[in-house]
């Protein structure tokens, strides 16, 4: 093994770049799109059978209305939705209100809108609604770099209940990169492993459970779940640093070489790309073929 990498290995780590980066226009535009979804559709007395409650009619035109303020600019975001507040907008307001903030990076208030509008639901017997809101707030905070509290609103989400499936999987795999970056190692692999069983196609989860088990040294582990991530992302510049990172602690130079040189390829300028080609001057030169 080069004798430069378990320094280099520390020093850099996919789930530290996931935790800063991820949940920032990504998934608001993410979930951006998903509220529009719902807020066009008419209200029914009981929840669909993907467990999604839908918007009452009511207040699904003005929630519409209120995202398409913040597609304007978040300031009429802002104002829309504070003004939909005082007229009645319920939770669906410091929703919108929320997302507003988080669109312009104003993550400090976004949590509080998010929770908010949590504690309203609740009050109003939104349970359901009510944790989908936590776990909003959970991700504003992450985004904002304040993971104790990115951990307690996802406990929040959690603890109120989340439907099984994509829902679930997701709230346990934002907890696990809060607890990454608080260090707490043991809880984000409980999270991640039930984020892997109710998220299973989210290449995140199999990578940063990779990234994990290869920290731990449960190597096996780590080259098992690494290549469930390359299958589902093939194009992803982390997934492919780690898949190097990997491979050169298994004593595989070239499947490492390899990889590193996907990452350059797909991603020259990120994080990732800049470390793999760090790693990759640091090998010993590829023999040239005979």
């Amino acid at each position: 093994m080069p004798f430069f990498l378990p320094l280099l290995l520390q020093a850099y780590d996919p789930e530290i770049e996931a935790v800063m980066n991820r949940s920032r226009r990504e998934k608001q535009e993410e979930r951006a799109a998903a509220a529009q979804s719902v807020a066009a559709q008419k209200a029914a007395p009981q929840p669909r059978a993907d467990g999604k409650i839908p918007i009452p009619e009511k207040f699904a035109k003005p929630f519409q209305a209120c995202l398409d303020a913040v597609g304007e600019s978040t300031e009429a975001g802002v104002a829309f939705a504070e003004k939909w507040r005082i007229d009645g907008g319920s939770f669906y307001a410091r929703n919108c209100m929320g997302f507003a903030l988080s669109q312009a990076e104003r993550w400090g208030a976004a949590v509080v809108a998010f929770e908010q509008g949590a504690d309203e639901a609740e009050r109003g017997g939104e349970i359901a609604q009510s944790a989908r809101l936590w776990a909003q707030a959970g991700n504003a905070a992450l985004a904002g770099g304040d993971a104790a509290k990115a951990r307690n609103d996802f406990d929040a989400a959690l603890a109120r209940g989340l439907p099984d499936g994509l829902e679930k999987g997701e709230a346990h795999l934002d907890r696990a990169r809060a607890l990454v970056a608080l260090n707490d190692m043991d809880g984000a692999r409980q999270s991640l492993d039930i984020a892997l069983i109710q998220a299973p196609q989210d290449p995140l989860a199999w990578l940063l459970s990779a990234t994990l088990a290869r920290r731990s040294g449960e190597m096996a582990l780590a080259r098992a779940h690494i290549a469930r991530a390359v299958k589902l992302s093939p194009d992803d510049a982390s997934v492919a640093l780690e898949e190097g990172n990997i491979a050169i602690l298994s004593d595989h130079e070239d499947v490492a070489r390899v990889a590193w040189e996907r990452a350059v390829k797909l991603a020259a300028e990120s994080p990732a790309g800049k470390a793999a080609a760090d790693n990759l001057s640091r090998l010993t030169p590829a023999k040239p073929a005979s």
